[in-house]
């Protein structure tokens, strides 16, 4: 397919076409309705690394962590006890004039995402009492790829931040799907219309904030990173992992970075497609 937006379109399809999959269950880390952590124990063993999950979907209403479902089953069907988070995000409604809804609520966005991530040792113990916490990969889709390395990033916040952490959750590593891992290039190539500068709440206030939000700001964190990118990626397009990379090279802390030719965005977090399985490895490698 040489079109390269009916080509997303297709993949999109594809991944979304999935039945979604009910969680053996579900906990709250806070009071509001999207507070909530969705748990799914190992298929193939007693005891299993544990993988905790952050949807993507430009941090809008409109998507939910049911749209990936289908693939935290797959990796719990390949043995992951996996955790998937919920979180606050943009609302419904088109900003003023049209255009698309707003992206994440700031602060809401973050405060989830570092309560979850608090609350989660706790929880699993409870909930998925067959994941192993000694061998937990964070793992995050898109705009849930740049949530999972901000969370593994928090120690690196100024201690005055609220979401800083002296005490972050321990990882193995952070393995990021096509991940808005660096704000400067998203802004510049408009990542999924102006979602990042709406998730910084628009202008006058980008420029602070992202100091606070933006991965590649936030560097070097001593924790093992992959991301995982198509170069045919028309959504976040590989220059986004790449500079993040670059940065981390920079900051001495070189991270992997696994291009795969032929896939663009959705096929990441596609239990039928080839790079999924990609994925499960790359996950692997760390938690084993």
């Amino acid at each position: 397919m040489h079109d390269p937006t009916a080509r997303d379109a297709a993949e999109a399809a594809a991944a979304f076409a999935h039945p979604h999959v009910t969680p053996d269950s579900t906990a709250p880390y806070g009071p509001h309705p999207d507070q909530v952590i969705d748990f799914y124990a190992p298929r193939t063993q007693d005891r299993g690394p544990l993988v905790v999950a952050l949807h993507g979907g430009a941090w809008r209403e409109r998507y939910d962590r049911g749209h990936l479902t289908p693939f935290v089953d797959f990796l719990a069907r390949r043995g992951f006890a996996v955790a998937s988070v919920e979180y606050r995000r943009g609302g419904l409604l088109p900003r003023q004039g049209g255009g698309s809804p707003p992206a994440g609520r700031w602060p809401d966005t973050f405060d989830d995402v570092a309560a979850a991530l608090d609350a989660l040792p706790a929880l699993a113990r409870t909930h998925l009492p067959t994941a192993d916490l000694r061998r937990t990969v964070l793992t995050g889709h898109s705009a849930g790829g740049h949530l999972a390395l901000w969370a593994a990033a928090r120690h690196v916040l100024p201690p005055e931040s609220p979401w800083h952490t002296p005490a972050p959750l321990p990882l193995r590593g952070v393995v990021a799907l096509a991940p808005i891992a660096d704000f400067a290039t998203a802004l510049a190539l408009d990542v999924c219309d102006g979602a990042v500068l709406q998730l910084l709440g628009g202008e006058g206030n980008h420029e602070a904030r992202a100091a606070a939000a933006d991965p590649a700001a936030l560097l070097p964190t001593g924790i093992a990173t992959t991301l995982v990118q198509g170069r045919d990626d028309i959504v976040v397009p590989p220059a986004v992992a790449e500079a993040y990379a670059d940065a981390a090279a920079e900051a001495g802390e070189p991270v992997g970075l696994t291009l795969l030719e032929g896939v663009g965005h959705f096929p990441l977090i596609d239990p039928a497609a080839d790079a999924c399985a990609v994925v499960a490895e790359e996950i692997a490698q760390l938690a084993y």
